[in-house]
């Protein structure tokens, strides 16, 4: 995957609350989560395109009260998954 370098100023980074020793990864997962809000991508594909976990970007997405986008139809699709798998 090509990589880019940028300069951000520090007080932004300070502010928006990023962690300096894995600053890539929460540069990255801040962008992540931007997509995933405004539903460009879905949460496993902006959990892979910061490269954690969908657990871990769920916990993320939660830290920053982002909600999940799950909706009615998607809880009457998992229980009819569910109940097809005789669960």
């Amino acid at each position: 995957m090509a990589k880019v370098h940028v300069e951000l100023p520090v007080e932004l980074l300070r502010t928006a609350g990023i962690s300096f020793d894995r600053l890539s990864l929460e540069v990255a997962k801040v962008i992540a989560l931007e997509l995933f809000r405004e539903q460009t991508v879905s949460m496993g594909r902006a959990a892979e395109l910061c490269g954690v976990s969908v657990e871990e970007f769920m916990q993320f997405a939660a830290h920053r009260e982002v909600p999940l986008h799950y909706t009615l139809q998607d809880l009457e699709s998992d229980r009819k998954l569910a109940a097809d798998l005789d669960l």
